[in-house]
């Protein structure tokens, strides 16, 4: 009986032993635009410095500039639908806005929100049109309609052996003319990640 007693109180002890001994969280605050590749995945490294290269890319194309000479004025762009087609979860919407800060901060074209926007202030107009008073009222009727859209999507390509992970990613997006459904620039960005498991040795 003694016996028993006292392997129940080691196993006892192991338990509690094992049950203490977690992994201390340790969380440091870096530059927001310090590259961390953690997993290799998509991040916000790769959706900020692709936006910045694609709309960097597509105003330097004519497009922009006969449309300026034609019309005496700079573009409308509206950002449409950028399509996931990869294998990853990718936060779509947060590429769509570094598009959307990257070409409303080039000041080469006028940008205008985008369908999920739009609806909400139409909301609020209908609303003012009812509880505002009548000179604060914003009719509608008077939104500036955009001449080009830009739109496009995220694929990806993956090999993997022996602990090793190629990721190919491939963004491709357009410029589209509104008007008549020509396509006036097409980009695209590369890029190409090796991840590699690292063997412990016991």
């Amino acid at each position: 009986m003694q016996t028993h007693r006292q392997s129940l109180s080691v196993l006892l002890c192991a338990v509690l032993a094992l049950a203490g001994c977690g992994h201390e969280l340790k969380v440091t605050r870096v530059d927001s635009g310090l590259v961390t590749d953690l997993s290799g995945r998509w991040n916000d490294t790769d959706s900020r410095m692709v936006a910045e290269a694609m709309v960097k890319d597509a105003l330097q194309y004519p497009w922009l500039g006969n449309f300026s000479q034609a019309k005496g004025r700079q573009p409308v762009v509206v950002v449409g639908t950028v399509v996931n087609s990869s294998h990853e979860h990718i936060s779509v919407q947060t590429f769509i806005t570094d598009l959307e800060r990257e070409l409303t901060n080039s000041q080469k074209v006028t940008f205008v929100a985008g369908k999920g926007e739009r609806d909400e202030v139409r909301t609020e107009r209908k609303e003012q049109a009812v509880y505002a008073s009548e000179e604060t009222q914003k009719a509608p009727g008077k939104e500036t309609g955009a001449d080009y859209m830009m739109k496009g999507t995220i694929a990806t390509i993956l090999d993997e052996a022996d602990g090793t992970k190629a990721v190919f990613y491939q963004v491709d997006l357009q410029m589209i003319d509104l008007e008549n459904n020509t396509k006036v620039w097409y980009g695209q960005k590369k890029i190409k990640k090796v991840v590699e498991k690292k063997r412990t040795i016991f």
